[in-house]
């Protein structure tokens, strides 16, 4: 008989307000996928086992927020969960950066795997501080980790992502520090919130993870993807996931200007280019890095070409960001 892995909760790092609790995440089988392993072999079989997972369905879970609190909720047949209710106010647990402490553990009497081991799980939702003077939303894939995207037949995005290990993975230069200036804003403590939102799938949440706190860049949620079940196929007419998901950002933070960063590899120019005309009033700043692809950058060029009403710059490099972000008053 084989033994059994141990049990985990992946809580995603979320967002939500005092009087809004918003918490999601997976329940599986623990892997122990060690993100430094090197060598091919060993990252194919990471990446299998990241996809391959071994989900805990329909499961009862507890949520402790302080002493006091508790939420309950289940996993799904995928082993999803979702926590979206509203609570009193709980202003006091929230720290000066914004973040809300959270404890997840199994309660189904039936998981004995789970009294084996500890049988606690941190979460950490994100509340922006009062200080903030705006938000920033931004992509991950080739806005500040090169994926090779818009790469021929995706051969670079098959290297980085299956044959390099994510302790390799270096960001685009100067991202950290000017994601870190955003952060902290023009006064230096404003604390202004950053929403990493990807076409990622979920599977990925813990690798990209590790690549944003290993690279120093400022915590926030990372908002990612279910992965696509076989031969679906999208409604033409319905948005992409990321242009929901910014919307919902925008409907949750009403008092906040965003200010969006992409890339024009993929679906970025669009998404941003319909929410601005939206919401003109909601975004402060579009910054779209530039990419080695001559057609997307005069197709980007021409769909901005009359675009006066916010500020928008395409990047070549962080440092022209950080001289336009100065200029408007973003950072000082």
């Amino acid at each position: 008989m084989f033994k059994k892995d141990p049990l985990q909760i992946i809580a995603f790092q979320t967002y939500g307000t005092v009087k809004h609790v918003y918490l999601r995440g997976r329940a599986l089988e623990d892997e122990n996928i060690n993100l430094e392993k090197k060598g091919a072999f060993n990252l194919l079989f990471n990446t299998w086992k990241r996809f391959a997972t071994d989900e805990i369905r329909n499961t009862k879970l507890k949520v402790k927020l302080g002493k006091d609190k508790v939420f309950y909720t289940s996993t799904n047949m995928d082993g999803y969960f979702i926590i979206d209710e509203p609570v009193d106010d709980i202003s006091a647990y929230v720290d000066k950066e914004g973040w809300v402490k959270l404890e997840f553990s199994y309660d189904d009497k039936y998981i004995t795997r789970a009294i084996q081991m500890d049988n606690r799980f941190p979460a950490e939702m994100l509340v922006p501080s009062s200080s903030a003077s705006f938000g920033v939303i931004s992509d991950i894939d080739d806005t500040i980790l090169h994926t090779g995207l818009v790469s021929v037949l995706k051969w670079r995005v098959i290297i980085n992502t299956l044959l390099t290990s994510v302790g390799k993975r270096i960001p685009l230069e100067g991202a950290p520090e000017f994601y870190q200036l955003l952060h902290k804003g023009k006064k230096g403590n404003e604390a202004n919130p950053i929403f990493y939102v990807s076409h990622s799938p979920w599977n990925l949440y813990r690798y990209l993870e590790y690549f944003l706190n290993k690279n120093k860049f400022p915590k926030g949620p990372v908002i990612l993807r279910s992965f696509p079940k076989l031969f679906y196929k999208r409604n033409k007419e319905s948005k992409p996931r990321k242009h929901k998901e910014i919307l919902n950002l925008l409907s949750t933070y009403p008092q906040l200007k965003f200010i969006l960063i992409g890339d024009i590899g993929q679906h970025d120019p669009k998404i941003y280019f319909e929410i601005a005309q939206q919401y003109p009033g909601r975004i402060a700043a579009i910054y779209l890095r530039s990419v080695f692809h001559k057609e997307k950058l005069k197709s980007v060029k021409a769909m901005y070409s009359n675009f006066k009403s916010i500020p928008m710059l395409l990047v070549e490099d962080n440092s022209q960001a950080l001289e336009h972000a100065k200029s408007h008053g973003f950072i000082n």
